[in-house]
């Protein structure tokens, strides 16, 4: 199971691929939190990789904390509700080790 944290940040830091251990995440939202980034290579979902919320205009650097080689990646994306709860994207399957960036719009997650 690969396993990581997400560092929020304020500005946009240099682009990494998986295969280097990190990506980033950005919040292209006018008014979505993201409270919630989870992972699937098969084995299960991973633990929430934030340690605080993703506000709408912020990125963050997320690092991988295991050597796990499985490119192959389901994620899933944990929104704030209007009630104060989780409220979950539909997963969607990623190569990790191309992603250089990961891109949470209103209506969509893609990466580059």
């Amino acid at each position: 199971m690969l396993l990581g944290t997400i560092s929020i940040c304020a500005t946009a830091q240099a682009e990494g691929t998986g295969y280097e251990g990190y990506f980033q995440i950005y919040n292209n939202t006018d008014s979505n939190t993201v409270v919630g980034f989870y992972t699937n290579d098969g084995e299960g979902w991973s633990t929430n990789w934030l340690s605080r919320r993703l506000a709408p205009g912020e990125n963050a650097k997320a690092e991988f904390h295991e050597g796990n080689q499985n490119c192959e990646q389901t994620l899933q994306v944990g929104w704030l509700g209007t009630d104060g709860s989780e409220v979950l994207d539909e997963p969607i399957d990623i190569d990790i080790c191309e992603a250089s960036n990961v891109y949470l719009d209103d209506n969509e997650v893609y990466f580059d």
